[in-house]
C-alpha cells in the first residue's frame, strides 16, 4: 500500500449542499428554507437559552453563594508533615512542591500546628498559625514569614 493509493471509506465523503444556485440544482428559489418565518430569514435563530418566552432556566433557578474576590487561598501543611521530611533543615515552599508534600502553591503556604515537631527546623512560609510558630520555637527552630 502506498500513501497515494489511500482513499476514504465508501460513503464517508459527501459534497456540501450548494443552495441558492438556481432551479436546476434542486436547491433554488427559497434555498431549502421554505416560505417566510423566522428560520427563513438571515440571523433567524433564537438566542442562547431562549425558551420561547417561558422564563429561562438560568433565571428560574435560585442564585447561591458568594465568591470573595479578595480571598486568600493558602496551600496548608501541618507540622507533622514537616517533621516527616528527614534530613531537611530549611523548609521552603519550593522544597515542599519538589517533595510533593503540596500540589500547588496557590497564594502561598500556611503552616498549621497539627502534630508535633521534634527537631529544630527553619520554616519559611507565607503564614503561620499561632500554635505552629510556638511549637517550632519550642523545638529550637525558626518560623520565617516570606
Amino acid at each position: 500500500m502506498k500513501i497515494e493509493e489511500i482513499k476514504p471509506a465508501e460513503g464517508s465523503r459527501k459534497r456540501s449542499k450548494r443552495v441558492g444556485r438556481g432551479f436546476g440544482s434542486g436547491h433554488g428559489k427559497t434555498s431549502c428554507k421554505g416560505h417566510k418565518g423566522q428560520k427563513a430569514r438571515s440571523g433567524g435563530t433564537v438566542g442562547l437559552g431562549f425558551e420561547g418566552g417561558q422564563m429561562p432556566l438560568q433565571r428560574r433557578l435560585p442564585k447561591r453563594g458568594f465568591k470573595n474576590p479578595s480571598a486568600v487561598n493558602y496551600a496548608v501543611i501541618n507540622l507533622d508533615r514537616i517533621n516527616g521530611l528527614a534530613g531537611v533543615d530549611v523548609v521552603t515552599p519550593e522544597l515542599l512542591l519538589e517533595k510533593k508534600v503540596i500540589s500547588d502553591l496557590k497564594d502561598g503556604v500556611k503552616v498549621l500546628g497539627g502534630g508535633k515537631i521534634e527537631r529544630p527546623v527553619t520554616v519559611r512560609a507565607t503564614a503561620f498559625s499561632a500554635s505552629a510558630s510556638e511549637k517550632i520555637a519550642a523545638a529550637g527552630g525558626k518560623a520565617e514569614v516570606i
